[in-house]
C-alpha cells in the first residue's frame, strides 16, 4: 500500500510518449543537534546535504543539489525545518540553470510494530528564471523495516509526491509535476553512519503536460548522525 500512490498518476502517464533513461543518484545527507555549538540549543537541529545525478545510462551529469537547513525539535518524533537548496541543471539540449529554492518542513517520525514510518511535508518556493516564482508542495512517506536475522540491515521503501501550484513560463503549467519511489536496502554501521542503495524510479511531467520522462536510476545513500 505504501507504494500505491505511484501509480495513482495523471492520464498523461499512460501515454505512449514516454522517454525513458538510465542512470544513478548519490547523496550524502548529515543531521545533527547544535548542542554541538551550544549546549543550550538541545532542541535545534541542523541538515545539510549534497547530491549528485546522472542521466543518458550513467554518461552525463545533469544535476546537483545543496541543501541545507535549520530545525526545532517539537518533541521526539516531530520537527519543523526551515531551508535552502540550490539544484544546479544542466540538462542535454537545455540552457543551464541555477535554481534556488526555500522552504519550511514537517517531519514526523511514528514508530510501529512492523517498522519505522516517516511523514515529511515540504512547500518549496522555486527560484527559477529571473523573478519567477513556482511554489511546490511535496510529500513524502517513508517505510523502514530492520530484519529479524540481523537487525543492521533494513528494507526500505518510500514514495514522494510533487504538485506546481501555479503555472510558469519555466516552471510549467499548474499540476501534477513528478513522482519518486524508491526500493532498497539499508545497513546501519552504528548510531551515527547507515547507508541505503536500491532502485530509484523517477516519473517527470514537463512543462505543458504532454511530454514525460521516466528516470530508471540506481540511488545509494550514505546519512551521518551527530
Amino acid at each position: 500500500m505504501l507504494l500505491s500512490s505511484a501509480f495513482m498518476l495523471p492520464d498523461a502517464m499512460a501515454q505512449d510518449d514516454l522517454f525513458q533513461d538510465a542512470g544513478s543518484w548519490l547523496q550524502v545527507i548529515g543531521e545533527g543537534s547544535l548542542t554541538t555549538i551550544d549546549p543550550s540549543l538541545e532542541k535545534g537541529r541542523i541538515w545539510l546535504e549534497g547530491q549528485a545525478r546522472f542521466d543518458r545510462d550513467w554518461d552525463h551529469w545533469y544535476q546537483g543539489m545543496v541543501r541545507t537547513a535549520i530545525g526545532y525539535s517539537l518533541s521526539d518524533r516531530a520537527t519543523i525545518w526551515a531551508g535552502y537548496t540550490w539544484l544546479p541543471t544542466q540538462n542535454v539540449g537545455k540552457s543551464y540553470i541555477s535554481q534556488q529554492d526555500v522552504w519550511p518542513a514537517f517531519r514526523y517520525v511514528m514508530p510501529t510494530s512492523v517498522g519505522t514510518f516517516t511523514f515529511r511535508t515540504m512547500f518549496e518556493s522555486n527560484f527559477l528564471l529571473g523573478d519567477e516564482v513556482r511554489f511546490r508542495p511535496r510529500q513524502m512517506i517513508r517505510f523502514m523495516h530492520p530484519l529479524d536475522a540481523e537487525p543492521r540491515l533494513s528494507l526500505i521503501a518510500w514514495d514522494e509526491f510533487f504538485i506546481r501550484l501555479n503555472s510558469t513560463p519555466y516552471g510549467g503549467q499548474s499540476g501534477f509535476d513528478q513522482n519518486r519511489v524508491f526500493a532498497g536496502l539499508g545497513w546501519s554501521f552504528n548510531k551515527n553512519v547507515r547507508t541505503e542503495v536500491g532502485y530509484l524510479n523517477q516519473y517527470l511531467d514537463d512543462a505543458t503536460h504532454t511530454h514525460n520522462t521516466m528516470h530508471h536510476m540506481i540511488m545509494g545513500s550514505v546519512f551521518l548522525n551527530f
